[in-house]
């Protein structure tokens, strides 16, 4: 009967265990000396070996021939522990034994003696899972058990555990497995069972596997299914990354700030019968990838992705700020949680992604907001002296507010832009924000604001962009109209709106009034990233 590859390569000995020698090596010093604990409380993540230690420690203090602190896995009682009929080795699941009769049971049974062994030996799993009753009954037996019997707790969350249990135990925690150790394990067992493992291959399984190596034999199985000769391919297709470019297609349109191609992709995997649960999760996964690559020059080791998808990782990192990129965890996360308790998880998943698309990642935050005893948010009042702030910073004059239904003042006749000195114009520095707005209202055009800079001189506002195509668009999209809506709504006046493209200046004319903007903008500090300047 077949094996997994798992079982079948389980470690045996101490010295079979992978990436915990500040474990093997203390449990086998104290079974050298005769000095183990009554009590042990492993704990770490799946599959980095804490029941396979809790078995080896058990067969080695009640070896028959034992030598170095390792069970020999020859006499009867090794023989007897590895298929699982020694009956002074007692496991128990915690998960399915977790009230308190079944621990009533446990203590009557602790007061037998031994049948073959020298110890008895409780091995209790996920022990975080027994009931409070449970734990308290437990808690006298393990604080003085019979000098015949040793308890070993295993759990992956220690934080569920009692204070009063832990304090009665050696506590060893257990390291995620290393890459380069999963990687030669993995090549090893390969070659032992006589099939072809390409080193690339190996190492995405073990990233794959996230430090774990029953999951990392466990993929292993199943690529050996695909083929005996498992390369990258290989690992994609058994693992299922392989044909993720949905997942890409709608990060870059929120990096794009294109909600339409966003949301058409949800509508199709939708039609597919995706699960938009898990999909919420991948995007959360893949935007991790994208915060590590705008973070992290040499962090490919920490991004678990094909090498073709790395590619779109790192295009999607350049595309946004790390206040967007964490802005879009942030959101992801909420939503996530929302899903459970949530009537439609479809429209859920679309609100997430306009949230995304436009930049509101504050929803939530604004909306918690008190409001004031006179009936004003308090969030409004913040605006308004944002608003304050930026228009002195700016040199600008702010008129009081004005009735909904008065007519906006006129602005000043327009400047003649080529004649100006650059010295009366000032650099309008909270621009981003703005421009944030303004796709929020309209995103047809975030495009056509992507990396410009803004200037104000007056009642004018000179916008300096790098593409043609939406420059030449302007008055079609009536881009100027809305511009001019959310700098009153901010500075309370009107202003001019006039756009000028840098694409085909020469960075060598510093007489054009473009590069004397641009140039007096990066005297000030203000990020410059239009084409062609330098």
């Amino acid at each position: 009967m077949y094996q997994a590859l798992y079982r079948k390569w389980r470690p045996k000995t101490f010295d079979d265990v992978v990436s915990q020698p500040h474990i093997t090596t203390t449990l086998k010093n104290q079974i050298i000396g005769g000095k183990t604990a009554h009590a042990y409380l492993f704990t770490g993540s799946r599959g980095t070996g804490k029941t396979t230690c809790a078995r080896i420690f058990a067969k080695a203090v009640n070896c028959e021939h034992g030598k170095d602190g390792m069970p020999c896995c020859e006499c009867e009682i090794c023989k007897a522990a590895d298929n699982g009929s020694l009956g002074d080795i007692i496991e128990i699941d915690a998960a399915s034994n977790a009230s308190v009769n079944d621990i009533r049971e446990l203590r009557e049974g602790v007061m037998f003696t031994p049948e073959m062994c020298k110890y008895k030996i409780y091995i209790i799993d996920e022990v975080h899972m027994l009931s409070v009753g449970a734990f308290n009954a437990l808690l006298k037996t393990m604080e003085e058990p019979p000098p015949h019997v040793k308890f070993i707790l295993a759990t992956t969350e220690i934080q569920k555990v009692p204070a009063t249990i832990v304090s009665r135990c050696q506590h060893f925690d257990f390291n995620r497995i290393k890459t380069e150790d999963i990687v030669a394990r993995l090549s090893y067992i390969a070659g032992q069972e006589g099939f072809t493992l390409h080193e690339d291959a190996a190492e995405l399984i073990a990233r794959l596997s996230d430090g774990g190596m029953r999951d990392a034999l466990s993929l292993l199985d199943q690529c050996v299914a695909f083929s005996d000769d498992i390369t990258l391919d290989t690992v994609s297709n058994a693992s299922g990354i392989a044909g993720r470019d949905y997942l890409f297609d709608i990060l870059e349109s929120i990096a794009d700030k294109n909600a339409v191609e966003a949301l058409k992709k949800i509508s199709e995997l939708h039609a597919m019968s995706k699960d938009l649960k898990v999909l919420a999760g991948e995007l959360l996964e893949q935007m991790r990838n994208v915060m590590l690559a705008a973070t992290i020059d040499n962090g490919k080791d920490l991004i678990t992705c094909l090498p073709e998808e790395m590619v779109r990782i790192e295009g999607i990192a350049k595309k946004m700020s790390l206040e967007e990129i964490l802005g879009c965890i942030s959101l992801l996360q909420e939503s996530s949680e929302r899903f459970a308790r949530s009537t439609s998880k479809r429209i859920e998943l679309e609100m997430c992604i306009i949230r995304l698309c436009t930049g509101s990642y504050g929803t939530n935050a604004v909306q918690a907001v008190p409001k004031q005893s006179g009936g004003m948010p308090d969030q409004e009042l913040v605006k308004r002296l944002a608003r304050l702030e930026d228009a002195v910073r700016n040199g600008v004059t702010v008129q009081a507010d004005r009735p909904a239904d008065a007519p906006p003042p006129k602005p000043e006749p327009d400047p003649d832009f080529k004649k100006m000195d650059p010295s009366q114009i000032t650099p309008i520095q909270n621009w981003e924000g703005l421009v944030t707005e303004i796709s929020r209202r309209n995103p047809a055009i975030s495009g056509f604001l992507k990396k410009s800079k803004a200037f104000m001189c007056g009642s004018t506002v000179f916008i300096i962009v790098d593409n043609d195509f939406f420059f030449q668009q302007f008055k079609k999209l009536n881009v100027s109209a809305l511009i001019a809506d959310v700098l009153r709504e901010n500075y309370g006046q009107s202003f001019n709106i006039k756009a000028k493209s840098a694409k085909n200046v020469s960075p060598e004319d510093t007489e054009n009034p473009i590069n004397k903007l641009l140039a007096k903008a990066k005297e000030l500090d203000i990020e410059v990233d239009i084409k062609n300047k330098n």
